[in-house]
């Protein structure tokens, strides 16, 4: 079975509209279109969307649950009980625990973690470990990124007496009357039903853990205005806080947008120690800008790779750790975890594939397990299988005696996964997620019932086939368009992620000249390649399509591209280069 073909869709310009918006908010008319592409069609929004002041962030008290949260754990230091942080395993999870635990420690707290590992624990809280806790001491627990959707081990706590405040940004259990919410002592939430509700619901869980940091260093100094050297380790929680919000996807607008462009800026210009060697252990040059794409692409996937693969209390400790020493050793540890995790995507990915296309090609939707997949890793297979077939897919994970197995989904634009599990309930031993990526657990006797109700449940969604998947394009240019000036005005729009995509351009036209792969390695993966329009030339990069080649000259060498310019810099030499999204060959493209 082939690779799924998308269809390109470019977002229709407003001259008129653009021009206008350009003027008002003094911006180039490249900026007023992408701008209004993501529906900024006014100049106080257009400068509140570019400008995005530190001093934009909302007063934390204003988080429905933080007051009486701040004022509990402040009585909790002073009263020298043990508080321990109690973090999800992914990267919003360590980092909001990161930033709790630096700011409880500055404030003389008896603190301690707790991370839950992936594969004993599972997600969220664990009722079992709740009681260990207690029984070593701790009186407080205080969530981070989970704890909304744990009614029974809330319920756990309460009866032993642990004093549990949770912090969360994940969808509540919804009943009859509206959300089933935990008896906790105290509910942290930015969706959290209020007298007056928070004006921005999309915070992350890290971006949540700030707000509640913030609001105990205010309570904990009698003032709103915290003291220098707790302001400091505040302005670092911002830039940990930005790691969370671009690794969850989370929307960047509004304050996710402000704790992203100046926490991305705190790290570059001030990293912690921890923060300083998984840079350089990922490449990042000191000197050289950061942005949300470095995250996603290095910084993330090594703090996650501790959750996938080993513990993740690795990366909280390398995230608040003084060591130089200890840092260093903790992100080589994290660089070796990164490339299990790589070497592990690329087999299973491989052999998911190989799967599909042996037993299950015409299924409407992707339903695979084995006894060789790591639980740690499969949501990423699953994430590759949607986007080279198209379809809805379940990656499952059987562990050698074990009676349940795991499994983690992905969806495609415009169907609810967590909805179609919902049809599969009496099937599976538990399910949660949302509508793009779910998690489940099933015996493994029971999957291929499970796949028989998931296609059919998919055939009853799309009757006619699951529709092509969309490649929306911002605007066609033509190659002698694409100038460090364009660049440089497209940096305006930094930091991109959810919501503020990088923009995609379309060439069409284009002649293909030396076209090669690349990549290290026995398989290599990439293709590099030059395309020439007119008296313009310029080269491509094709990350993951070497077998795209033949396709790529299938129309004698025309072809048209979507892709984003980058600047390309070599010992101190920089030119522009196209990163290929997609292709197609031949001189024009439909479009739809």
């Amino acid at each position: 079975m082939a690779r799924a073909e998308k269809q390109w869709h470019l977002l229709p310009s407003d001259p008129t509209a653009t021009n206008r918006l350009a003027g008002s908010a003094r911006v180039s008319s490249v900026v007023a279109q992408l701008l209004i592409n993501r529906g900024v069609r006014d100049a106080a929004a257009a400068r509140r969307f570019l400008d995005t002041p530190l001093g934009g962030l909302l007063p934390p008290m204003a988080l429905p649950g933080v007051r009486d949260a701040a004022d509990r754990i402040a009585r909790a230091i002073t009263d020298k009980r043990r508080i321990c942080i109690y973090g999800d395993y992914d990267v919003d999870g360590v980092t909001g625990t990161s930033v709790l635990l630096r700011v409880l420690n500055k404030l003389g707290a008896d603190v301690q973690f707790h991370v839950p590992l992936r594969l004993s624990e599972g997600y969220g809280l664990n009722g079992e470990r709740l009681r260990e806790l207690q029984r070593a001491g701790v009186s407080m627990v205080v969530s981070v990124d989970c704890g909304i959707a744990s009614l029974a081990e809330a319920q756990v706590a309460r009866e032993i007496g642990l004093e549990l405040i949770v912090t969360d940004h994940h969808e509540m259990k919804m009943g009859l009357d509206g959300p089933i919410l935990p008896l906790a002592s105290v509910l942290v939430h930015p969706r959290l039903p209020a007298p007056e509700p928070y004006p921005f619901g999309d915070l992350s869980g890290a971006g949540v853990a700030f707000k509640l940091a913030w609001a105990v260093a205010q309570r904990a100094t009698g003032s709103e205005r915290v003291p220098a050297d707790l302001r400091e380790i505040l302005l670092d929680a911002v830039g940990l806080a930005a790691l969370g919000l671009v690794a969850d996807v989370v929307p960047l607008r509004d304050e996710n947008r402000i704790f992203v462009r100046h926490g991305l800026e705190r790290i570059r210009t001030n990293p912690s120690v921890g923060l300083k060697a998984l840079l350089d252990a990922s490449g990042v040059k000191p000197d050289q800008v950061l942005t949300s794409e470095d995250v996603g692409f290095k910084l993330a996937p090594r703090l996650n790779a501790a959750g996938r693969l080993g513990c993740a209390s690795f990366a909280v400790e390398l995230l608040t750790t003084t060591s130089i020493t200890k840092a260093v050793q903790l992100a080589q540890q994290l660089e070796a975890l990164n490339s299990d995790r790589q070497s592990h995507e690329r087999k299973y990915t491989q052999a998911a594939k190989e799967m599909v296309e042996e037993q299950f090609a015409d299924d409407p939707a992707i339903v695979v397990g084995s006894e060789d997949w790591h639980p740690g890793v499969i949501g990423i297979v699953a994430s590759r299988l949607v986007d080279y077939f198209g379809k809805p897919a379940l990656v499952i994970a059987m562990q050698p005696n074990e009676p349940i197995a795991t499994g983690s989904g992905r969806s495609v634009t415009g169907f609810a996964l967590h909805t179609a599990l919902v049809a599969c309930d009496d099937i599976l031993e538990g399910h949660g997620g949302h509508a793009a990526a779910a998690g489940l657990k099933v015996r493994p006797e029971r999957i291929p019932a499970l796949r028989e109700r998931f296609n059919a449940y998919v055939t009853g969604h799309y009757p006619g086939g699951a529709p092509a998947q969309q490649l929306t394009l911002d605007a066609e240019v033509p190659l002698s368009a694409i100038t460090f000036g364009l660049l440089k005005d497209l940096d305006k729009l930094e930091p991109y992620g959810a919501a503020n995509p990088k923009p995609k351009f379309l060439a069409a036209g284009l002649k293909v000249e030396g076209a090669r792969l690349i990549g290290t390695g026995e398989v290599q993966r990439h293709m590099d390649f030059r395309v020439r329009q007119g008296e313009t030339t310029i080269r491509c990069v094709a990350w993951g399509m070497a077998d795209r080649l033949e396709e790529l000259m299938s129309a004698n060498g025309d072809c048209c591209l979507a892709f984003t310019p980058k600047i390309n810099e070599w010992k101190g030499y920089k030119k522009i280069e196209l990163q290929v999204i997609d292709l197609k060959p031949g001189k024009t493209v439909p479009l739809v």
